[in-house]
């Protein structure tokens, strides 16, 4: 690697490309002119050492940056870039990583992953990346935090249940594991308020809510947790796209002694979309007749049940893709269409 000129010439418009590694606590930034990678950078991932790299990529004109979505760490810095007018794309971990496996790049460092990342805007084609509402923004803040304290409550319960188990348990104790759990569902409540008062509060927002609450499974929660991800993917995906994003993608294995494996779900997407849906499938196979008629023919034809559970999730997510696009209320004859039941002459 070369050392950057201070001053970028006119002729390096659109020749410039730079990646940033971003970690919880440092930002790797390595750029490349016409293919050749300078010196890396390092930075603090703090608001003054971002404001610091922005302004350094200011003065390089036409330069296109490349940033992974790393969870929530990225966001800070993609919109500091887009605010700035700096074009930034952001790609999927997934895609980046197959990228530096087609480069055969084996070593895994941060300054490897931001050249990696720089060679990535530079060879394919580049999607500039949307910046969601602040709106959206709070709303996934809202929906994350949200599952993380009923994770937490899940546990509190788990060692209520234990302590319970035996009678040398102190009284204390119980108390004290109630009250937490007592605690983390008025946490989660008063959570679940400021979200429904952010959407109800914006008409967009209440009509998606409206939208997807119409479909039987889907309650508050998962709804603030479907809106929180799926408003943050770029408007032009397909239903494909939005699988694929979501890891509920089928993945064949056919190479080596795994040719005789069946498909599983890839899982290299979003987990927050999966964990979302789950609930909301389980529920809609229960109490919607199509949604239980589809399972139930999943079922007949030799899947296992959480197999079905996942096709009912994929199928879900399809037909919230077509709600949103057209503004349309769900309908559950489009999603499965029970068969007519055969009469015996």
């Amino acid at each position: 690697m070369t050392n950057l000129p201070i001053n970028a010439t006119a002729e390096s418009i659109h020749r410039l490309f730079a990646g940033v590694d971003v970690g919880a606590d440092e930002l790797v930034l390595v750029i490349r002119k016409n293919g050749k990678p300078f010196d890396p950078q390092k930075y603090a991932n703090t608001r003054s050492d971002r404001a610091r790299l922005v302004n350094k990529l200011l003065k390089l004109p036409g330069i296109k940056v490349c940033l992974e979505a790393t969870g929530i760490y990225h966001f800070d810095l993609a919109i500091a870039l887009h605010d700035a007018g700096i074009p930034v794309m952001v790609v999927n971990p997934k895609a980046s990583h197959n990228f530096a496996k087609v480069l055969m790049r084996n070593s895994k460092t941060d300054v490897v992953d931001a050249n990696t990342l720089a060679e990535y805007v530079e060879r394919m084609d580049f999607v500039a990346w949307t910046r969601p509402s602040n709106q959206v923004l709070a709303l996934r803040g809202f929906a994350r935090r949200i599952d993380a304290l009923t994770s937490q409550k899940a546990a509190a319960k788990n060692h209520l249940h234990a302590l319970s188990a035996t009678r040398e348990t102190p009284k204390a104790l119980l108390r004290d594991a109630k009250l937490a759990i007592s605690q983390l569902e008025k946490r989660i409540d008063a959570l679940a308020v400021e979200a429904m008062i952010l959407i109800t509060d914006d008409p967009s927002l209440k009509r998606i809510f409206e939208l997807l609450t119409g479909i039987k499974g889907i309650a508050q929660t998962s709804a603030i947790a479907l809106m929180g991800e799926l408003l943050l993917l770029p408007p032009n995906l397909s239903h494909r796209e939005w699988v694929k994003f979501a890891g509920l993608d089928p993945k064949a294995f056919e190479s080596g002694k795994s040719v005789h494996k069946k498909m599983r779900l890839s899982k290299a997407g979003n987990r927050h979309i999966r964990s979302a849906l789950y609930m909301p499938a389980l529920s809609a196979k229960q109490h919607d007749p199509h949604i239980s008629a589809y399972f139930h023919h999943l079922v007949d034809n030799g899947k296992k049940p959480l197999q079905a559970v996942c096709a009912v999730m994929r199928k879900l997510l399809h037909a919230i893709h077509g709600m949103l696009k057209h503004d349309q209320p769900f309908d559950n004859t489009r999603f499965y269409a029970i068969p007519a039941p055969i009469i015996a002459e």
